[in-house]
């Protein structure tokens, strides 16, 4: 059943870009409907502190169902297993809500820095963090990484527009993750300018990987954040005629107390596409790169950081293509957005330039970025090409080989 225009915009009002792409690849318009109709719950308990708990007890409800039709039926060899089942779910649920929601639980220690790591190694073992302890961080390690954000915040931008980041110490209302109470706030020009969202993605990444080598535990945090409590914990840094908040990004140290619900969210997101899905060596998007000849083996394990950066919902929206000169010397790597999004999608591409600049550098290759016109990118009549993949920014290499 195809869907109009306006009743794709009935079904998709108020509902933000990320909920919209995942309902978007519903074709139907009855089972979209009811999917949004689901989103919007989950929507209006997310920002109650509540949803990472519930959610558990849904599934206790229906294998207690399953287990009293069953033995109503005479069937107890197959109503013992639901019942045993979902009592343990509820078990955990509990345990979860007395030791997360209500911090009742034995202290933790803090966590060790990873200074033996090598960058490489160092962004394989990032993870987004999604269960804080209960402490502030130490004053040493919060000056440390209000540090590191002065220093990226003096590294040259790809644009013009102004970047910032503003620390908060309160619990914002944030989801899915728990218990985090220290956060980075990203703003922009409240002018939307695509650059200054890729610069974002860019320069918080390099300090998310700052403070994943003092030990402490990040999370980006984008539509799960909710605005309104931001701003009232920015007050007078926050003007409304002047800003704009792209994301959050949680901070602190990882608790070992994490929600079942949040243990089964993070297993959703430890896949990857392949390779072959997100380097190539046309526009068309369909040649994959040969990354284990000559120039291109030369980038090493910079193809295996982008595919493992982090993206909203784990969406993995960015590609790159390879391109060359008619000798085969490598000119630049252009990288392309996969979505229209006005925001995940150019954070994301962001965090891809931080992780393939910062492992150049590591590869003591040195390129510049910049944003190319069509000729330059070697794309005779851009107009033959689809709209998407959207073509962003380059890093251009300032050696040839």
């Amino acid at each position: 059943m195809a869907i109009n225009k306006q009743n794709r915009d009935d079904v998709m009002r108020g509902l933000g870009a990320n909920e919209q792409a995942i309902l978007e690849r519903i074709p139907i318009l009855f089972l979209r409907k009811i999917a949004a109709g689901i989103v919007r719950a989950k929507m209006r308990l997310q920002f109650t502190g509540w949803l990472q708990y519930l959610l558990p007890i849904i599934f206790v409800l229906v294998f207690f169902v399953i287990a009293a039709i069953a033995n109503l039926l005479d069937a107890r060899l197959l109503a013992i297993p639901f019942l045993v089942l979902g009592t343990m779910i509820f078990l955990v649920a509990v345990f979860d809500l007395v030791t997360v929601k209500f911090r009742l639980r034995f202290p933790e220690n803090l966590p060790e820095r990873k200074d033996d790591l090598e960058l490489f190694d160092l962004m394989r073992a990032r993870r987004s963090c999604r269960s804080f302890q209960t402490r502030k961080m130490t004053d040493t390690d919060r000056n440390e990484l209000m540090e590191s954000v002065h220093a990226h915040m003096e590294e040259p931008q790809i644009g013009q527009s102004p970047v910032r980041f503003e620390y908060i110490s309160a619990p914002l209302t944030v989801w899915p993750t728990v218990n985090a109470t220290e956060f980075l706030v990203a703003l922009t020009p409240k002018e939307y300018d695509r650059i200054a969202v890729i610069d974002v993605g860019r320069s918080l990444q390099k300090i998310v990987m700052d403070a994943t080598r003092m030990g402490l535990g990040t999370c980006w945090i984008g539509p799960g954040a909710d605005h309104v409590s931001i701003i009232k914990n920015l007050g007078d840094r926050f003007d409304p005629e002047k800003d704009h908040i792209i994301c959050v990004c949680a901070v602190g140290y990882k608790s070992s107390y994490i929600p079942i619900f949040l243990r089964l969210f993070n297993a959703q997101f430890k896949r990857r596409l392949p390779l072959s899905e997100l380097f190539f060596a046309d526009t068309s998007f369909e040649q994959p790169l040969d990354l284990d000849t000559a120039p291109f083996n030369r980038f090493g394990r910079n193809y295996e950081i982008c595919q493992w950066a982090p993206s909203s919902y784990n969406g993995q929206t960015t590609r790159c293509v390879a391109n060359t000169e008619e000798n085969g010397d490598v000119k630049s790597f252009d990288f392309y957005a996969t979505t229209a999004s006005r925001y995940y999608a150019p954070v994301a591409l962001g965090i891809w330039c931080a992780n393939w600049e910062m492992g150049c550098v590591t590869l003591d290759i040195h390129g510049h970025f910049a944003v190319l016109s069509a000729g330059e990118r070697g794309v005779r009549d851009e107009n033959t090409h689809p709209k998407l993949p959207r073509y962003e920014v380059s890093w251009v290499l300032d050696e040839k080989f």
